[in-house]
């Protein structure tokens, strides 16, 4: 009879050890899936967020060259119909000059209202004196207006653009066009800016397509003039919308795709990465998750199967306990009570820090959702949400979006570790310049953001105009002073949703960027928000 209750006995407390077993494990397991789908969220997230920046910046690059390259020839049809007295000498210095200085054009060319070719530049082109009969300089000559061809191939087999500006006297005659030629992969500044896309270490590159689709610059040489219009995003492009999203390309590959048009000449830019390379990083990150907290979960579960041999009716509590948090139930840490038995008390005390441990790692989850590690600021997401509560409320309040000048300078003269020494440096003199009410957030890159509730734009201009004269005058980690470029809105009075909000103080930025850098711009005092 002893021996009947002594292997009940046994039985009972393997039961409650294979139960703790079961839950320290289905807690570490919640541990990895939560961590697992939020750094994935999060990958994904900043992927997508860098990636449009990047497109971006390269669509704004290439339209303001394409602005600059247009008004170049306007000043060159302008000087050829003055009317004034001009040796073909002169006029063709003038061509040869601006063609090699400019490096916006290959060649120059002066064709006559009649088709003939009165002047180019270089003169080695050897086309003076010809008549145009057909091809984009034809019809840029009828058609008498600034114009911009799609894409083409030459006789030559290069891959051209032509800019053309019609000439008029000053009593309103027309006299022929001024043509620019751009060899889309021969030398000239607009191939600098974009012609040396290469695939970088997680596969992310970019490539830029014509108004018809087709491929104008691409890491693969060999599929310049390809059309991919089969591409999902191509479509998107051709009606001038941007944005990002996660698509398979035209090879059935998973990418994360952000893309831009550049609404000057109607091409888009599309920057992308593999999905792959997030996967990569998400196993890298699971994998260091498991090393640190494999040790501590196993040390628990031998201690806890060990006293869960020695007590049976103590045990059978705290094994319910610890698997309701197994569960994802928010409990109460127990009070640690003196147990008259002392294994039983070493149990409790260790169950009680398990739970704390548990707690702490979610709270620092949560905590890493919200905040950006690199600064200490709130992230994007926390923006979102911010502006999407305030937004909902109908709360007065403006938004200032800020980011450093030429800090691509920064991070490929001093390197990238320096770089982000500059950006906490920018972060502390923002949060040490806002009111306590103010909300202060890193975007993204060298982005940034900050809300202040109940404040016009006018207020919020004195406050951002604070910042950046706080920032000129503080020497930063690389041993002098950078500069900042501000843009304002207020709302709802420039925008009805926090979306159009942000857009409108985004192009407030543009403005003070195009405008010569190290300003504040409030939206309404330069552009319509609308």
């Amino acid at each position: 009879m002893r021996n009947r209750l002594h292997k009940q006995k046994i039985k009972l407390a393997t039961l409650l050890a294979a139960l703790v077993t079961a839950s320290v494990v289905s807690t570490l397991i919640v541990l990895l899936i939560s961590s697992y789908h939020s750094q994935k969220e999060s990958l994904v997230h900043t992927s997508l967020s860098l990636n449009y920046s990047k497109s971006k910046n390269l669509s704004s690059t290439i339209d303001s060259l394409f602005k600059n390259m247009r008004s170049s020839l306007e000043n060159t049809a302008n000087y050829l119909g003055t009317g004034e007295e001009r040796s073909a000498e002169d006029i063709q210095l003038q061509l040869e000059i601006l063609q090699s200085t400019s490096r916006y054009f290959n060649s120059l060319s002066w064709v006559d209202e009649t088709g003939v070719v009165q002047h180019i530049a270089p003169i080695s082109v050897g086309l003076k004196g010809q008549t145009v009969t057909s091809g984009p300089t034809k019809e840029a000559l009828s058609s008498r207006k600034p114009s911009l061809s799609p894409p083409y191939y030459a006789a030559s087999g290069r891959l051209i653009v032509l800019m053309s500006q019609p000439i008029y006297d000053k009593n309103g005659n027309y006299k022929g066009i001024i043509g620019g030629s751009i060899y889309l992969q021969e030398k000239n500044i607009l191939n600098e800016i974009v012609g040396n896309n290469e695939i970088d270490s997680i596969g992310s590159y970019y490539y830029v397509i014509g108004p018809k689709g087709d491929l104008l610059f691409h890491p693969d040489k060999q599929r310049l003039g390809e059309v991919v219009s089969a591409n999902p995003i191509v479509s998107k492009l051709a009606k001038g919308k941007s944005g990002m999203e996660i698509i398979e390309n035209t090879k059935g590959v998973p990418m994360l795709a952000a893309y831009t048009t550049v609404p000057e000449i109607g091409w888009g830019v599309v920057q992308q990465t593999p999905v792959s390379s997030v996967n990569v990083m998400l196993m890298d990150h699971t994998k260091k998750l498991i090393l640190y907290t494999l040790a501590p979960f196993i040390m628990l579960l031998l201690f806890s199967v060990f006293i869960a041999r020695k007590l049976a009716s103590p045990f059978m509590n705290l094994a319910n306990l610890v698997n309701r948090l197994s569960t994802g139930e928010t409990i109460s840490i127990p009070k640690k009570h003196s147990h008259w038995n002392r294994e039983v008390d070493l149990l409790t005390k260790s169950v009680i820090i398990a739970i704390q441990t548990v707690q702490k790692n979610t709270h620092l989850l949560k905590r890493d959702a919200y905040n950006d590690q690199l600064t200490g600021l709130a992230n994007r997401r926390s923006l979102d949400e911010t502006l999407q509560s305030w937004s909902k409320d109908n709360r007065t309040y403006s938004i200032i979006v800020l980011d450093i000048d030429h800090f691509k300078s920064v991070n490929d003269t001093y390197g990238h570790q320096a770089g982000d020494e500059v950006l906490k440096h920018l972060g502390v003199i923002v949060s040490g310049k806002v009111r306590s009410e103010d909300r202060c957030f890193r975007f993204g890159g060298e982005e940034f953001v900050v809300l202040l509730p109940n404040t016009t734009a006018s207020e919020a201009f004195i406050i951002a105009e604070d910042i950046r004269a706080a920032v000129e005058h503080t020497i930063s980690p690389i041993g002098k002073a950078i500069t900042i470029s501000l843009g304002i809105a207020e709302f709802p009075v420039h925008a009805e949703s926090h979306e159009e909000l942000f857009r409108a103080a985004d192009r407030a930025l543009y403005e003070s960027k195009t405008s010569g850098r190290n300003r504040t711009t409030c939206i309404s005092d330069k552009i319509d928000s609308h």
